[in-house]
């Protein structure tokens, strides 16, 4: 299996499946010199582990993150990181149902037919759990970022979105309730939606906005490896993830040139940021804002039709434990993929000067 490595100087390696023994990864490239806070990247951990509250999945993982290499006395010293994250609460046998039956629109189907063999625990390597790797790489990757912000929350779930502009909004709120929604009135709409969609044996989706202040101008590739394609990729690669947009996105599509365009103030700042922050492939500066939009989990508590590898039509139900909307858990997770892109793309300009 290819393709579980991310990034080009600042580079993130995972492996390990749901229900084996351990997860975990190795950070290659992170510069020699910083000085971690292992307490926030607890805290980041706690932010994405499941069994957190009642709308996500009650698996109970203590997340702990175990370094092997690459720190000395609290600090970085330029070498391979490697890191564990050990699996406690599997719980197999809620997956034996499904050992011989393709789950609709999992990547049970895919697997098989491209590998030939498939964990059906949990999902395996296709399962979320994956990203807690992911989490500890960002959280380290935004302590070499120290004066950059990102900030992510959930804009919506469902048809009930966030009726503000993100400048309207207290991010020291994100934390502030179960789903991540910095303003108040529609987080409790929210959780009352996922509620009752738990209860119907049923799951949600909705989209996760972020914000990242305080980026120089000059990151970014202007070809194949610009800035928001980075984004886009590294937000694309999340599970569940369905579309990304950044900037106006799509209402872009419906304005006029003269309306969409960002206007100079004379220090090179502009008027307006449709541009979210990003023009030719490059960071201009400003903020850089976008959206990321998930599906409701695949996994449903109600009876299906599934097709099984002898390749007939049969009936199965969902069981065991699963997030019935996937966005709360999912907000730490868009910060470090994030984090590991501007990581990137400042260790890169770097080399360039």
């Amino acid at each position: 299996m290819a393709g579980n490595s991310f990034g080009k100087v600042f580079k993130l390696t995972t492996f390990g499946e749901s229900h084996g023994e351990a997860i975990g990864g190795i950070i290659d490239g992170c510069p020699a010199g910083i000085t971690l806070d292992f307490d926030a990247i607890k805290n980041e951990m706690n932010r994405r582990k499941p069994g957190q509250s009642k709308i996500v999945t009650q698996r109970k993982e203590p997340d702990t993150v175990d370094f092997y290499s690459g720190i000395f006395e609290g600090q970085t010293t330029g070498t391979p990181i490697g890191f564990v994250i050990k699996n406690t609460n599997q719980k197999s046998k809620d997956y034996s149902h499904i050992k011989d039956v393709y789950r609709p629109s999992h990547a049970d189907y895919t697997y098989d037919q491209k590998y030939g063999i498939r964990d059906y625990r949990g999902g395996g390597r296709s399962s979320a759990r994956e990203t807690a790797s992911r989490v500890v790489a960002g959280a380290i990757a935004k302590q070499m970022l120290s004066d950059i912000k990102i900030h992510a929350f959930t804009s919506s779930v469902g048809d009930i979105f966030i009726d503000k502009m993100y400048q309207e909004l207290d991010f020291s709120k994100i934390d502030a309730n179960d789903v991540r929604c910095p303003d108040e009135a529609s987080a409790e709409k929210m959780i009352a939606k996922i509620k009752e969609i738990k209860k119907q044996g049923d799951t949600i989706g909705g989209t996760i906005t972020c914000v990242i202040q305080n980026v120089p101008v000059g990151l970014g590739e202007p070809v194949f490896d610009k800035l928001h394609a980075e984004l886009g990729k590294a937000m694309l690669s999340i599970n569940a993830v369905k579309g990304f947009e950044y900037g106006s996105g799509f209402c872009g599509a419906k304005m006029k040139g003269s309306e969409h365009n960002d206007l100079f103030n004379e220090d090179g700042t502009t008027k307006t940021n449709l541009s979210g922050g990003v023009q030719g492939g490059i960071s201009n500066g400003m903020d850089i804002y976008f959206r990321v939009a998930f599906k409701p989990v695949a996994t449903v508590i109600q009876k299906q039709d599934a097709l099984n590898s002898s390749g007939e039509i049969v009936e199965m139900q969902g069981k065991g434990r699963h997030d019935p909307c996937v966005v709360p858990r999912a907000v730490p997770i868009v910060e470090a993929m994030a984090a590991l892109v501007i990581a990137d793309y400042t260790l890169l300009r770097k080399q360039e000067k």
